[in-house]
């Protein structure tokens, strides 16, 4: 498979000439290894089925002999021997150079918070599963960044069919289904949610976890998608006649979940309003892509296609994805807003500084609706304590990119990029 070009890169490039090591976290498969191999000019990779035992023993007794090679010098799924990270930091302080490791994990380790930050010398960067830019399935005529410079004028068209949307959040923005047929999506995504649940969760901390209790988990979190279900509402959408299902367990497992980057919850903006209308303040579920949902239920794309109400929340899920993706791209971060009478902004860009955008997520043709909201969103926030919305935006599944003659953008997924 030919490898495409990730957003990401310019994020390393930066940091590689600011810090001594970078960290590139993110889910398995998402392709943290490819890019970080494109960037490294020596590697080691942890998990080798012939060396993994040899390596683990080394990176306890003599981590230099690990380390040693030509910088930047990729250190493939660290985590395998957290100790390594004391060892690197050393190395660091001690060449006091930038740019000489990579590091690339899936799982963050058990013992993590009681490790040193590694402030000064460590820069994380967190990778998702590709957007539609990345894939090729986007134009890319639209962009995000520029947006927040010009939300003047914008212009694009891209002509997405349901059955294409329905395919598109089925395979992900996993690389290596790139091209692929549809069984063969379907056997892929398949095993990659049966790795979840009987390898992936418990090897992350070394605690067995019942397979069969993580798979109602992934299934319940799939019905609840793009939702603010509290942990009560998800025990017992899992629990039906089990009383041995408890709230705690459910977090514990959503936890774990979180720490091997499968599951990515959006956070609540809590911005400065002119009334005292309460804000809720709830995260949204979300997987880092849809298609582990969709492979979780079990629905194929073309039963997907008749099912409109799943479809519009899972191409929401697609639609946050690609999101975050251009978000971080340009210095920022995506949340969700509602409050106490249901006024909701699907997704909020904040940038460093305090500029922000306010988007509502439509798959069919309410783009009044999502025009309104938002605008009725905008006449709520204290614009004397903060600063007005750069943009607002209805992002919809296909069609032309304009500006509405209230302001309100609208763009299609296929045209927009970071």
């Amino acid at each position: 498979m030919k490898y495409k070009d990730r957003i990401v890169e310019s994020q390393i490039d930066d940091l590689l000439e600011s810090t001594g090591a970078i960290l590139i976290e993110g889910a398995r498969w998402c392709g943290k290894t490819c890019t970080a191999e494109k960037k490294s000019a020596s590697s080691i990779y942890m998990l080798h089925p012939d060396h993994r035992e040899s390596y683990i023993h080394l990176a306890h007794s003599n981590a230099t002999k690990l380390l040693s090679g030509d910088a930047p010098r990729l250190i493939d799924e660290w985590q395998i021997a957290p100790i390594l990270w004391d060892a690197i930091k050393y190395t660091v302080d001690q060449r006091g150079k930038t740019g000489q490791f990579i590091l690339t994990g899936s799982a963050v380790p058990p013992d993590d918070n009681k490790r040193h930050s590694g402030a000064g010398r460590f820069s994380r960067l967190l990778m998702r599963p590709m957007s539609l830019f990345e894939s090729g399935e986007s134009d890319g005529s639209v962009s995000l960044g520029a947006i927040f410079e010009s939300p003047d004028e914008i212009n694009g068209f891209s002509d997405f069919s349901v059955d294409e949307i329905s395919a598109l959040i089925t395979r992900g923005g996993w690389p290596e289904l790139l091209g692929k047929s549809e069984k063969a999506i379907a056997n892929s995504m398949d095993g990659y949610v049966s790795s979840i649940v009987n390898v992936d969760i418990s090897r992350v901390d070394g605690i067995n976890r019942n397979p069969a209790m993580v798979r109602k988990l992934l299934q319940s979190l799939s019905r609840n998608i793009s939702t603010m279900a509290s942990m009560t509402t998800i025990q017992k959408d899992m629990a039906g006649d089990d009383s041995s299902i408890s709230d705690k367990t459910v977090s514990d497992y959503i936890n774990s979940l979180r720490r091997i980057f499968v599951v990515e919850s959006l956070p609540a903006w809590n911005p400065i309003l002119r009334s005292k209308t309460a804000i809720r303040t709830s995260s949204k579920h979300h997987f880092v892509d849809p298609s582990i949902a969709m492979a979780a239920i079990g629905i194929s794309s073309s039963e997907l296609v008749l099912d409109f109400k799943t479809l519009g929340i899972l191409f929401e899920s697609l639609c946050i994805r690609d999101l975050r993706v251009y978000a971080q791209a340009i210095g920022g971060e995506v949340f969700h807003y509602r409050d106490r009478n249901d006024l909701e902004a699907d997704a909020i860009i904040h940038l460093r500084g305090g500029r922000w955008g306010a988007i509502e997520i439509k798959l069919g043709q309410r783009i009044d609706e999502g025009a309104e909201n938002l605008i009725k969103l905008k006449s709520r926030i204290d614009l004397d304590r903060m600063r007005p919305p750069s943009f607002l935006m209805v992002i919809t599944s296909t069609g032309y990119a304009y500006r509405r003659s209230d302001g309100v953008l609208v763009v299609p997924i296929g045209c927009l990029k970071h």
